[in-house]
């Protein structure tokens, strides 16, 4: 995980959404009209739609002032370079795997529907659902607009890889169901893959769609998902500046806002099924196939005009155990990495131990920059996920070999 930059206000606080070049029009994640009331508020600031940066202010109620306060901190927000026209319009497959939430799916199709991209395909993979009310939703509000496809067996890498397989597109893209994704989130990450040939991967920004609770800002001040605003790329020809590097790729972005070219994915197998949510790893199928797209020779980017809003969990109960999973999920996925390229094992047994004092540290500095001791916490408990994620893999691995004997009898 990444730690932000970014000071996150206290909860409650308002999400507003601000373009520089619509100067009075405040907007809340997913586009809909903004009005904080008293308290703090954390603002994108935008300038023609690129995403700037991220700014907490005060709005104290009064809305005229809030926009005098956000329109001087854009100004001095770096500028970004005008985004090139795009050279083509590639298919693109977008998908969205959930299991038994088909009140936050219905608003996270309801967001994707309004790209308005000229080639993309929706589908929504039900994964183990233990109803139909997914399906119902799907036939009954979106007939002919979004594919409907089911997956019996739990686990979020197989809803994944079931989606591949019926994904028509050229790229597919995937995204989770408790996220919002940007109008214009499906033709940045189109417009990415065009810059380069090269490109295998493309990844996007992720903001939080709501920090009304301790939780929801707990997540952000520890780790978040904001991956930052200046593009980058990554490469085995061009390594980062990690000694840690290519094992680091949690750097990369997130699950919830990736794009893969699709044909590539699929010759790298797809994702691990012995990982991932829904399985003993918990994680870690994302991050494993970016370290595959690596090693296939292609070229894994950031790009933060990609964006999505992501709804956090609201409990502090939640989160602990979300952390905790994270833990679990990057753990499993290094004995994954392993396992399909046991040459990793060297670089791994040197420095693993650099990155759990990392781990430890990050928590403290973030502890002590808020004033926070739960963060730290939250660091001891990430670790203690981290040493059960390899005994996660195995278990996950165990697990999927018995569902593959017991499909071939």
């Amino acid at each position: 995980m990444t730690t932000p930059a970014t000071p996150i206000p206290p909860a409650p606080a308002a999400l507003v959404d601000y373009d520089l070049d619509r100067p009075g029009d405040l907007l809340g994640p997913g586009g809909g009209p903004s009005r904080p009331g008293p308290g703090p508020v954390l603002a994108l600031i935008r300038r023609q739609g690129r995403p700037l940066g991220l700014v907490a202010a005060t709005s104290g109620g009064e809305e005229a002032a809030l926009i005098r306060e956000l329109t001087q901190a854009g100004a001095d927000l770096p500028e970004r370079p005008a985004a090139a026209p795009a050279r083509r319009a590639p298919a693109v497959s977008v998908i969205v795997c959930t299991r038994d939430r088909e009140g936050m799916l219905r608003q996270c199709l309801d967001a994707l529907l309004r790209n308005g991209y000229p080639q993309a395909e929706y589908l929504v993979v039900d994964n183990a659902p233990t109803d139909r009310a997914v399906e119902e939703l799907v036939r009954g509000r979106y007939p002919g607009r979004v594919r409907y496809l089911r997956e019996p067996v739990p686990g979020l890498a197989r809803a994944r890889n079931r989606g591949l397989a019926a994904a028509r597109g050229e790229l597919c893209a995937f995204t989770d169901d408790d996220a919002l994704a940007d109008p214009g989130w499906v033709a940045a990450l189109a417009a990415r893959f065009a810059d380069d040939p090269r490109t295998g991967c493309v990844t996007g920004l992720v903001l939080p769609a709501e920090l009304d609770t301790a939780a929801q800002t707990a997540f952000e001040r520890y780790c978040g998902y904001t991956r930052g605003f200046t593009p980058a790329a990554w490469s085995l020809d061009d390594p980062a500046d990690d000694p840690l590097f290519p094992l680091t790729v949690s750097r990369f972005g997130t699950g919830a806002n990736m794009a893969f070219n699709t044909e590539l994915l699929r010759s790298i197998g797809g994702f691990d099924t012995a990982i991932g949510a829904g399985t003993p790893g918990r994680g870690g199928e994302d991050l494993l196939a970016f370290l595959q797209v690596l090693y296939s020779g292609a070229v894994v980017a950031y790009q933060p005009d990609a964006l999505v809003w992501h709804r956090h969990r609201r409990t502090l109960d939640g989160l602990d155990a979300q952390v905790y999973g994270f833990g679990v999920g990057f753990g499993a996925y290094l004995t994954a990495a392993v396992v399909h390229r046991p040459a990793l094992l060297g670089t791994l047994a040197a420095r693993l131990p650099r990155g759990a004092r990392q781990a430890l540290r990050r928590g403290g500095r973030q502890a002590a920059a808020h004033r926070d001791p739960a963060l730290s916490a939250l660091g001891r408990r990430e670790l203690r996920g981290l040493l059960h994620g390899p005994a996660g893999y195995l278990r996950g691995a165990a697990e999927r070999r018995r569902t593959r004997e017991g499909a071939g009898r």
